[in-house]
């Protein structure tokens, strides 16, 4: 992609993603995360219907008057994008692309964040650990993170789920809030995800195509794997073959359906070709209404 058409692209998404971010997640994003915790702000006049376990003595017996301390929320937070740029990603039969979709995602869980003056970090990861960003906050920082997820080309094909999460544990060491970007579709990942999941506040957001999860009845055709380049043939007009097909790739999604709340961990299911907008903010909402 040429300089040009990457920047036009960074403006087109930032565009699209902002304004959801202004108009829609912000509110959200705030009630569904929560600061640290509360920060001393200033003292005022006490009022009537403040409580008493508020009030500053040391001030009232200064001034002969009484007062109350007043706490804010500490909103300031880390937020880390882990986000898979795979060969599987390359991936999508309706409107767009799986990293695509990730790209825009990301985007306005980023603005959403900065919006609320936390700080944003990415890693991103195949079956190791391609690139970290650190956590910083801005504009300028969000659509360095849009540029790179657009124009990175990973060193590797394949995905691997724990080299990323143990990565994230040892370079984060305050508690952050962290997404996870991936089809999921990836060796076994239990252990490193229920350690991350004491350490930190996860979500998960499976993005997928569902050509991925049923074969059509259109003959032989030949299927190559994106991340491992094998090349094979299949008959899609045999019944038992993609009857096979459903079921295996339906077994796999209920281990990771069953794995991330067995975890403690949120998990969000997004396809190619959906609105995305509608079940984050489900997301958001669900979980307001839990805390």
């Amino acid at each position: 992609m040429s300089t040009s058409k990457l920047l036009k692209k960074v403006r087109q998404i930032e565009i699209k993603t902002r304004g959801l971010s202004n108009h829609i997640f912000a509110g959200e994003y705030h009630t569904a995360f929560k600061g640290r915790g509360m920060a001393f702000s200033e003292v005022r006049d006490y009022q009537s219907g403040d409580d008493i376990r508020s009030i500053d003595w040391n001030v009232t017996a200064r001034y002969n008057s009484p007062f109350i301390k007043v706490f804010e929320e500490e909103r300031e937070m880390t937020v880390m994008l882990l986000i898979d740029v795979s060969a599987s990603g390359n991936f999508g039969t309706s409107k767009q692309f799986k990293r695509e979709l990730s790209t825009e995602i990301s985007a306005i869980l980023a603005f959403s964040a900065i919006k609320n003056n936390d700080k944003v970090g990415v890693i991103f990861f195949t079956d190791i650990v391609e690139k970290f960003i650190p956590p910083k906050k801005g504009k300028s920082h969000i659509l360095r993170i849009i540029r790179e997820v657009l124009a990175f080309k990973p060193k590797q094909k394949g995905t691997n789920i724990s080299a990323a999460l143990e990565y994230f544990n040892s370079a984060i060491k305050k508690r952050s809030i962290c997404f996870i970007l991936s089809d999921f579709m990836s060796p076994s990942f239990d252990k490193p995800l229920k350690i991350s999941s004491k350490k930190h506040d996860l979500v998960g957001l499976r993005i997928y195509d569902r050509r991925e999860e049923k074969l059509p009845n259109i003959g032989l055709i030949p299927m190559q794997d994106a991340e491992t380049e094998e090349m094979i043939f299949i008959d899609t007009a045999n019944k038992k073959i993609r009857t096979n097909f459903a079921k295996r790739r339906e077994e796999e999604v209920r281990k990771i359906k069953k794995l991330f709340p067995a975890s403690g961990v949120d998990l969000i299911n997004i396809t190619t070709g959906d609105d995305y907008v509608k079940p984050l903010i489900n997301f958001f909402k669900n979980r307001r209404k839990r805390r």
